[in-house]
């Protein structure tokens, strides 16, 4: 499938840029072409006239939209590994995702960076007037930007938390904050968005309870995950590629969070260097297609890698 197929069919929006530029040599001689360039991944068309693509996850960086020239070694492997991982658990669960269950040639050297996806076009509905597409976030702990608005008394998803609850209250049960997904995540109120897909947030809810109880008996806290919903060829809805993963969730090591130590495995060890040395502010004066220089020293790649391999290691099926 050509990509002006795939821009035809609705399954990609003809305001997001492509590229001509060439992909990886091996790829592209078995008929496989680059056509979109993320911040962390690549996207190439496949040979045939089925509706999928092949995901190739990179080792480049970026935090806050921050285009980085940063790589880390190892990393695109670790995350497909328990992407893969998040995938098999949902579909255990009852629950599809996009990540198809069949691979591309595993003796290639590229294979383990890579996933074969269903096109699906993303979850839209109609709300308070506008139509949006969602993130549905289930929180286990009140901390962050809800922590920062109930001291401030603002209640941005109608749920009515008490402005007294202490940082890193645990919630009797999961709290569902559903945002708009675009440029800027906007909170939408709670109980509008549960009344649109009532059988999809019950789905997620019961998943995302099931996975918490699995970490934890595993040794790691799941703070908070986002799902990204998507329809699907047969109009079913399906999770998009990162499920259950340090890209859409916040994991503790359970011994760190018992030790009060609440710095998650993933990009916020990366967030909170580039906080601690200005990033955003250095970013302003980029061009487009222009990438941040930025040093990082060995010790915080290793710190982010060994987060990645123990979540792996621990939470693997």
């Amino acid at each position: 499938m050509k990509i002006r197929d795939i821009v035809e069919l609705g399954l990609w929006p003809e305001s997001k840029k492509t590229t001509s530029q060439k992909g990886i040599s091996q790829l592209e001689e078995l008929g496989y072409n680059l056509f979109y360039i993320g911040k962390n991944a690549d996207l190439y068309t496949c040979p045939g006239e089925e509706q999928k693509v092949l995901l190739v996850r990179s080792d480049r960086c970026s935090v806050f939209d921050i285009p980085l020239n940063l790589e880390i070694n190892g990393k695109g492997v670790s995350q497909t590994a328990i992407s893969n991982n998040g995938a098999k658990f949902a579909l255990e669960s009852g629950i599809r995702t996009a990540i198809l269950t069949e691979s591309i040639d595993q003796s290639l050297e590229i294979a383990p960076r890579c996933q074969l996806m269903e096109l699906c076009k993303p979850l839209e509905a109609e709300i308070d007037g506008d139509v949006v597409q969602f993130e549905f976030i289930f929180r286990n702990y009140l901390t962050g930007s809800l922590f920062e608005a109930c001291q401030n008394g603002n209640d941005p998803y109608g749920l009515e938390l008490p402005s007294n609850l202490s940082q890193w209250h645990k919630f009797e049960t999961p709290i569902f904050t559903p945002t708009t997904k675009g440029i800027k995540d906007e909170p939408l109120n709670s109980a509008k968005v549960r009344e649109l897909f009532p059988e999809i947030i019950s789905s997620l809810e019961k998943l995302f309870k099931d996975f918490t109880k699995y970490a934890e008996e595993n040794g790691i806290v799941i703070v908070d995950t986002k799902f990204e919903i998507f329809i699907n060829s047969q109009n079913e809805w399906v999770l998009g590629d990162e499920v259950l993963t340090p890209e859409s969730s916040r994991f503790i090591s359970l011994e760190e969070f018992n030790a009060g130590n609440y710095i998650s495995m993933d990009k916020q060890i990366l967030r909170n260097f580039a906080k601690k040395n200005s990033w955003k502010e250095k970013s302003k004066d980029l061009k487009v297609g222009e990438k941040l220089d930025v040093e990082v020293p060995d010790s915080i790649k290793n710190t982010i890698l060994d987060g990645y391999s123990t979540i792996y290691n621990r939470l693997s099926k």
